[in-house]
């Protein structure tokens, strides 16, 4: 005999796994001088500070992160070589702004160029690696489109490799956090260039312009950006323990400003919030209640561990609470999402945490449905 689940409809279950109700209060918003600033912790994805980061925006020299993530794309993939050299054109040489100083007619190694671009921000070296990988730069801008739609920049349009002023060119300040966490994640074998302070090239020294560099405070990264229409700006990434920062200022109007207001704002989102881990990946967290199976209830885990950021003084308000409707119909496969972990605090954005069944739960046979549904009938639950 099969017995209808019909004795038992399922409703939202919240359990309550954590809740304080100490007073406390929440980190006040953050003014900045910054036409456009984000702010994001890189190991839980939380937003600390956003201010106009999906505008539009000229990128300057910022825009440069996306010729080097072509460059080491290329390498990661076997098609390029840090001893590979490449030619000069007259293009190259003859562009202005930031230059690495190159000579018409010679062949640069990659890893020369690599570092004429990230240190010395030269446009030259922007083109001789444009033109070498794609053939013009034209084409180059053509493939940093391309590359971008597949790492998700949503906010970019590319129009040369180095940054020089173009109304078909621009980023938005998430957009560059997005990027500069590409690079960070995906070449950690040449992400270290970006921490190195100074150069050499043609007896020519120059400086790493990141301020950041210079001060003690966890910076290993990434890029300076300046044009008259873009004002100063700075991608910049920092860690302490096990926490790193990525942020992305634009608009100010001093070198100093910059300096000073990037330090600022990595200082507060260090001071101020903190990763807190709730659960390790496959920890049993709680127990879901199951219908009609061989086991009553069904261990519930995480695929991977839990950690949420948090201003520190909105921790003691923090409320974690496990959601699902239940019970679970069996039969029930070990991966299955049936919950929910949900974690509220004031100031923060809820985050929400899949679930999965631990283990198998069989559908319990004929005879063992109908003890089940005379069980719910007598006592009022599966």
């Amino acid at each position: 005999m099969m017995v209808s689940r019909a004795f038992l409809s399922p409703a939202l279950v919240l359990v309550s796994i954590m809740a304080v109700t100490l007073a406390a209060q929440s980190a006040a918003a953050l003014e900045t001088a910054a036409r456009e600033a984000f702010l994001v912790d890189l190991g839980t994805g939380a937003v600390l500070l956003d201010k106009n980061a999906d505008e539009r925006m000229p990128p300057a020299s910022m825009s440069k992160i996306m010729t080097v993530y072509m460059v080491f794309s290329r390498l990661k993939s076997g098609r390029l070589s840090l001893d590979d050299e490449l030619p000069v054109s007259e293009k190259a040489w003859r562009k202005g702004g930031s230059k690495m100083f190159v000579e018409v007619g010679n062949r640069v190694r990659v890893e020369d160029l690599l570092r004429g671009v990230i240190i010395q921000s030269g446009n030259d070296a922007c083109i001789v690696l444009a033109e070498g990988l794609s053939g013009s730069e034209e084409a180059f801008a053509q493939d940093m489109n391309r590359a971008a739609a597949e790492i998700g920049l949503t906010g970019s349009h590319f129009a040369n490799s180095t940054g020089w002023p173009d109304p078909e060119h621009w980023m938005t300040a998430r957009d560059l956090a997005v990027l500069a966490e590409h690079l960070i994640l995906d070449f950690p074998e040449y992400y270290h260039l970006y921490s190195e302070l100074e150069f050499t090239w043609a007896d020519i020294r120059q400086t790493n312009r990141n301020p950041l560099l210079y001060k003690n405070i966890g910076a290993d990264g990434l890029k300076t950006g300046h044009t008259e229409e873009a004002g100063y700006g700075l991608t910049a990434s920092a860690v302490r323990g096990d926490r790193r920062l990525v942020l992305v200022v634009t608009g100010l109007d001093s070198v100093r400003a910059r300096a000073e207001e990037s330090e600022r704002l990595l200082e507060w989102g260090f001071r101020e919030f903190d990763n807190y881990k709730l659960l390790s990946a496959g920890e049993t967290i709680a127990e879901a209640a199951v219908w009609l199976g061989q086991s009553e209830t069904v261990p519930l885990t995480a695929a991977k561990d839990v950690v949420v950021t948090l201003a520190r003084n909105a921790r003691p308000e923090m409320k974690v609470t496990l959601a699902y409707d239940g019970p679970v119909a069996a039969p029930i496969k070990a991966g299955d999402t049936i919950a929910r972990l949900i974690v509220t605090a004031p100031d923060s954005k809820t985050v929400e945490v899949p679930l999965m069944a631990a283990q198998d739960v069989e559908k319990l046979g004929a005879f063992g449905q109908v003890t089940a549904a005379a069980k719910y009938m007598i006592f009022g639950k599966p």
